[in-house]
Order: structure tokens, then sequence, then C-alpha cells
């Protein structure tokens, strides 16, 4: 970099659920930066590595990782990053961090893990969310603290662990989340209030222990957990930033060790923020292993009780949404065990195995034949909360065939997803527009799909990486390099008989299909119902196994 420029780079680290993600992002824009919001502020992907780690599964119902392995893959993603972008020590603006929620380390006072990172995906604590929906308080603990009772909340797992293993908090100095101990193992304590570990309070706000309206932790909530405001890290917001590295992890990564170190938030708020999905009316659905709805809001709401969560980004914008489980993986079950040799054969040919699925499932008219299924393989999140939802094929008969099944599945996972929509829709209007990310929304012929499930124009975010993106874009916000979070109007897409409508629908844009939408508004309403009346059957099917289990192992 010459003597005269300004750093312009910023890299963000994603810590996902199975990698570690680490972009560079370069400023375009030219005169328009510090002249328009941090959210229309155009970034740009110049270099990009990945690190994977497994996800172990000791137990059923268990998920948990190791955080010294995540640290030490997010380090090298970002070292692999930087070497590719071909940047020098002192060319970054900064650093800035999105991660995955819900996760729980217990550490003690030299910061030491007592536990494993116990994942969003980790449902052991099944038994203490049923025992909290069952209390005559549980609507007003979801509308104070912001986010649903399941078992992937820290305040689940506490219980959890206070019954199962009592030794890890009584040792215990802190709980955090993976974020939090990466950046204590990079930044050390925070020098502007000498705290330890600092939580933003994005993450925070699916903890199940932050109250959304008094913007700190909840007594009454840390009650139900069994912990006191000791075990706790300083709440800042996703703006905070640290002044810079410990000197040994600057030169392992190749950053100057002056570098500031914005916190940042939860992966799903900054998609929105990062796909400009930041203001009533445009609705974020992101699909990839799992999926949400999320739109913004400029005051906590929770919507239903019970159904949607509600996280502050930063100053008064909010997400408020629902997280499905059932997405890609589902897919991807539906490719393995239904059609195992049209994988092989497109192995073998040299394609796509989902290019020749889609091509399969769109032989079938909508509907599917009246066949319909319900994508709960690993239970459900929004909107019923349901950790013993199980999947199932409503509907088969002797006309069906494997494409059916398939396009049933497809289906299937959309049904949910406008389940979640319906609720995000009741909370905060009818969206103009839904933007999708995520790997599962790639393919036309999902997004056309999309646009028939929903009745509303899908529109694909331009930023491919949206969570990564809204960490860099919260960087320059957070460094007074934007004027502000967010712009105060947007204009609606153009209708179809407008000038600018040909150049806005080119290869973005997928406008639902009357008749399409039509067969789905009918099946909706079936879909629905099919949960309902399988509910009391799942919490028996799940007693039986948790039966047989007990009855295996003796």
């Amino acid at each position: 970099m010459a003597n005269n420029e300004q750093p312009s780079h910023i890299v963000a680290i994603d810590i996902g659920t199975t990698s570690a993600k680490a972009l560079v992002f370069a400023l375009d824009g030219g005169e328009t930066i510090g002249k328009v919001s941090a959210a229309e502020t155009a970034v740009r992907t110049i270099a990009r590595a990945e690190r994977e780690y497994p996800l172990h599964v000791p137990k059923p119902g268990w998920a948990e990782q190791d955080p010294r392995l995540i640290t030490l893959m997010a380090e090298e993603a970002v070292s692999e990053a930087i070497s590719a972008a071909k940047l020098s020590a002192d060319d970054l603006l900064a650093i800035s961090f999105s991660t995955a929620m819900h996760s729980l380390i217990m550490v003690d006072k030299s910061g030491e893990p007592l536990t494993k990172s116990i994942t969003w995906a980790d449902t052991r604590a099944e038994g203490f969310a049923q025992r909290l929906r069952e209390r005559e308080d549980t609507a007003e603990l979801h509308l104070r603290t912001g986010v649903p009772i399941h078992a992937m909340t820290p305040l689940c797992k506490l219980m959890w662990l206070h019954d199962n293993d009592p030794q890890s908090i009584a040792e215990a100095s802190y709980m955090i989340g993976i974020k939090e101990y990466i950046l204590n193992r990079w930044c050390g304590a925070d020098p502007s209030s000498g705290a330890a570990y600092v939580m933003d309070e994005a993450v925070a706000g699916g903890t199940g222990l932050y109250n959304v309206h008094s913007r700190d932790w909840d007594d009454e909530a840390l009650a139900l957990a069994g912990i006191g405001r000791e075990l706790l890290p300083e709440l800042a917001p996703t703006t905070r930033y640290f002044p810079g590295l410990l000197p040994e992890i600057a030169l392992k990564l190749g950053i100057a060790a002056n570098v500031p170190v914005v916190i940042g938030g939860a992966d799903g708020v900054l998609a929105n923020f990062g796909s400009g999905a930041v203001l009533p009316g445009i609705v974020e659905v992101t699909v990839g292993t799992s999926g949400a709805v999320r739109v913004a809001v400029n005051q906590p709401s929770a919507g239903d009780v019970g159904k949607l969560f509600c996280y502050p980004l930063a100053e008064q914008l909010w997400i408020a949404g629902g997280a499905v489980n059932s997405g890609g993986v589902v897919f991807r079950w539906l490719r393995d065990q239904l059609l195992p040799d049209v994988k092989l054969e497109a192995a073998r040919d040299g394609e796509d195995a989902y290019k020749r699925l889609l091509e399969m499932a769109s032989s079938v008219p909508p509907g599917a034949g009246s066949l319909l299924f319900l994508p709960h393989l690993t239970g459900e999140r929004a909107p019923h909360y349901d950790e013993r939802a199980r999947g199932v094929w409503f509907g088969l008969s002797l006309e069906h065939e494997r494409q059916h099944m398939l396009r049933a599945g497809l289906e299937g996972i959309l049904f949910g997803l406008r389940s979640v929509l319906e609720g995000v829709s009741a909370a905060a209007g009818r969206p103009q527009e839904i933007r999708v990310s995520g790997g599962f929304t790639k393919p036309v012929a999902i997004r056309q799909l999309m646009a028939d499930m929903f009745g509303c124009p899908v529109k694909i975010s331009s930023t491919g990486d949206a969570s990564a993106a809204g960490a860099a874009k919260l960087a320059l916000f957070a460094l007074g390099l934007a004027p502000t979070l967010a712009p105060a109007y947007i204009a609606p897409p153009p209708s179809l008989d407008s000038d600018s409508a040909e150049e806005y629908l080119a290869g973005e844009v997928c406008y639902p299909n009357k008749a399409n939408a039509a067969v789905y508004d009918a099946l909706y309403p079936q879909f629905r119902r099919i949960y309902e009346a399988l509910k009391p059957s799942f919490s028996e099917l799940a007693a039986y196994r948790e039966q047989s289990s007990v009855v295996a192992k003796s």
C-alpha cells in the first residue's frame, strides 16, 4: 500500500456450524464512501478461504464441537485469505465477526473450556424446554427475551447442565459462546472496560437470558437457568470494537496488531444487513442446511407468542423472524436415500446431481399428485418448536413414483418456510419483495418454486456470503465511515408494466405463476392440519424411542 493511501479492505470472519470462513472485502463506491448508509455501501469479495471442522454426536441428540479446533481453523482461514488477496500487514481497515447462534461453553478462570461448544443443533435439553413450555409464565418469558423456548437456547442447556454436569457450572468462571471464546484468544480483555469476555446483543438475544426491552440480562431468566450475573459476559452493541490483536495472534495471521476488531453479531441478523433487507416490506429468506425467514423492524416484536424471535442488530434496528431445521439437509437426505442411483450417475457423467434431481422434480405438476410431505426429519423450530416432530409423506399411493416423492419433499421444505413467513407477515405486514440467499436457493427452478409457494416476487441476493458482507458493512458504521446504519427509505420493486421492469427482472427476480400459486394456496391449509393432527403421535413416538433406547442399553 502506498504511503498516501488509506486502508480499504475488511476481513469478515463467519464462524459457522461446519466451517470457519474468512472473506476479504474491498470497498467499492469511490466518492460514496462515508456519504451513504452502511447497508448501501458496496463491498466486493476479493479473496475467500474456508476451513471445515467436525460436529461430534457422542449421544443421540447431542451436537458439540471443540472450541480450540474452531479457533485454529479460523486462524488458518484468515491467514490463507490474507495471502490470497495479496495484502500487506497494514492494508486492512478492520476485522469483523459473524457467528452461528446459541452455542454454549463453560470456561474456568484461566479461560480453559470445561465443556465442548454445545451448538444450536444440540437437543439434549429437550425435556427442560418442555418443562418451560408448561409453565404459566411461558408467554411472558418469550415476550421478555425475544426468543421462543427451545432446547437450542443456552437457557435450557444450563438447566440440563445443573442436573447432569453440575461440576462444569460449579467450576466455571464464565458462560460464553464460540465467538466470545475466539475474541478472548485473539484480543484478550476489553481494554475499555476490563471485561474478560464481551458478548454482542444479537448473540445475547439468542441465549434466552437477555431482556429485549431493558437490553440487559433478564434476572428472572437467570433464576430459571440457576446462574448469577457474575458468570455472564459483558453486554455490548454489535458495533463495539477492540483496538487491535494480541501481538502473537497478529503475527500468526499476517495482520498489523493495531487493526480494529469489530465484535459483530449473529449470522442471521447480519445476513439481512448484508443483503440490504433492512426495512419493513423486504423479507430475507436464507436456506442452506437449515433455513430462516427474517424482516427488519424498528422495535422489539415477537409476533405470535412462542412463534418468532426478535434480535437487536444495532441502535433501533431489530431483526424478527423464525428459523427452521428443514432446509437443504432434507434435500440431501432425499437425494441419498431416495435417489442414490441418480447421484452416482451424475458423478460418473461429471454433472451436478442436484440439477438432475430438479429436472426430475419439475417433470411432476405442482402439488406432486396430491402428495404432501412434512420435512421435520430432525424435529422443527419455527413455527412449532417441536423437537419431537418427524417426517411424513401423506397421501402416498400406487400411482406415485420417486419423482412425485422428490417434488413433494421440495414442496414440503417450502411449505415449512411459508408457515414461518405467515407469522412474519402477521407481525410486520405482507412483504413487497423477498430476497433469498444460501446454497439451496441458487437454482432458478428453486427460486421460481419459492415465488409460486410464497405468492410474492423472489429476488436473489447479489451478495453470495450475506452474513460476512453484513459483518463488513457493520464495521464501516462502527468505525464512523458510514453516517447511518441503514437508508431511511428504499424504493419498492417496479411493477411489471413499468419502463424499468425489464432491467430489474433480468436474471434476478422470479414472479409467481398464478396457476401454480393457486395449487399451493389450496394445499397449504392441509399441510398445516397434518402436523396438528399428528402432534400427539409425535410425542408418543418420542416416548417410545426413549423407552426403547433405555431397554437396549440395559
